[in-house]
C-alpha cells in the first residue's frame, strides 16, 4: 500500500535480495489491475519474477480507480491527476525502499498514456525511461471511442463492436496465450472507471501535445496482432523532444502481451531497454 496525497493505492511488489540496479513501475492498461504483469497460469509470464531475478526492484501499481482505491475513486482520475497521485507514491515509495539509478515506467494501453503523462509532467525527467505498448496515437477508424453504437470494454476504451468480439479484439487467438488464460477468474480485469472511457475518446487530441514534452528515452513495442491502433512513422514524429525513440515489433502477440507466450520476450527487452538507460544516465551511451 502506498499514498499518493490522499489516495492509497495498492501493488504488487518484486525486490531482489541485492542491492536493486533500478525500479521498473509497471502500470496496467484499462480494465486489467497490477496482476496483469505477474500472469497466473504461467511462471514465464511474470515481470515481477524476471526483472527480481535480473536485479531490478519491479512495483506494478494498481492505477488510481482500481484495487484498492477504487472505493474512494470509482470514476478514476483523469491522466493528469493520475501523474501527480502516482508520483506521490512513488515519494513514498523511494522514502522506504531503495530504487537503485532510478526510475524506468513501463506501461501498458492506458498504463502507457499515464506513462506518457509521466513522462511529461515537470518531474519527467527524473525518470531513467519509458518503454510501453498497446497505445498509439490514432485509433483504427472502426475502433474509435467516438463511434456509434459503442459500450464500455474490459480494457478501458469504448468500442464499436462490428464483425469482432471483445475477446478477438483486446486478445486475438487463443493460441497466443497458455492454457488456462481464459479459465474463469483467472484474467486480471477490472471495472472500467467512467474518467477513462471518457479520456479514451480524447485520446487523438491529447497525445500530440504530451509527445512534445516527453524528454527522456521511449521504447515503443508494437504487438504483431494489435488491432486497436494505426501506428506510422509520421505518428512517432510527435516526440520531437525525446532524446531517443525505438520502435520494435513483438512478434507472436496481441493486445495483452504480457499475458502471452510473447511475455518474456517482451519484459527481456523492456529490461535490457533499462539497461541501456543505465548506461545513458552514466554517460556511457549516446
Amino acid at each position: 500500500m502506498l499514498r499518493g496525497g490522499s489516495v492509497e493505492l495498492s501493488g504488487l511488489l518484486a525486490e531482489p535480495e541485492t542491492p536493486p540496479r533500478a525500479l521498473v513501475l509497471a502500470l496496467h492498461g484499462g480494465g486489467m489491475t497490477a496482476a496483469y504483469f505477474h500472469g497466473r497460469v504461467h511462471p514465464d509470464l511474470s515481470l515481477l519474477r524476471l526483472g527480481r531475478r535480473l536485479g531490478f526492484t519491479v512495483l506494478a501499481l494498481d492505477r488510481p480507480g482500481y484495487g484498492r482505491s477504487s472505493a474512494w475513486l470509482p470514476q478514476g482520475q483523469l491522466l493528469g491527476e493520475q501523474a501527480d497521485t502516482v508520483y506521490g507514491a512513488l515519494d513514498e515509495f523511494a522514502a522506504r525502499h531503495a530504487t537503485g539509478a532510478g526510475v524506468l515506467v513501463v506501461g501498458h494501453s492506458y498504463g502507457l498514456k499515464l506513462g506518457l503523462f509521466l513522462a511529461a509532467h515537470p518531474r519527467g525527467k527524473e525518470l531513467l525511461g519509458l518503454d510501453g505498448s498497446g497505445a498509439a496515437y490514432r485509433y483504427q477508424p472502426a475502433l474509435h471511442p467516438g463511434a456509434a453504437d459503442t459500450e464500455l470494454t474490459a480494457d478501458g476504451s469504448v468500442a464499436a463492436y462490428a464483425s469482432r468480439s471483445p475477446r478477438e479484439l483486446f486478445w486475438g487467438s487463443e493460441s497466443l496465450y497458455p492454457p488456462g488464460t481464459f479459465t474463469p477468474g483467472m484474467r486480471p480485469i477490472a471495472p472500467v472507471p467512467q474518467l477513462e472511457a471518457y479520456q479514451s475518446a480524447l485520446w487523438p487530441e491529447l497525445l500530440p501535445g504530451v509527445a512534445a514534452e516527453v524528454r527522456v528515452p521511449f521504447q515503443f513495442s508494437v504487438a504483431e496482432h494489435e488491432q486497436w491502433w494505426q501506428v506510422t512513422d509520421a505518428d512517432l514524429a510527435l516526440f520531437t523532444a525525446a532524446p531517443h525513440l525505438i520502435v520494435r515489433r513483438q512478434p507472436a502477440a496481441g493486445h495483452n502481451i504480457s499475458l502471452g507466450w510473447a511475455a518474456r520476450s517482451y519484459h527481456l527487452n523492456a529490461l535490457a531497454f533499462a539497461e541501456q538507460c543505465l548506461l545513458r544516465r552514466r554517460g556511457d551511451l549516446r
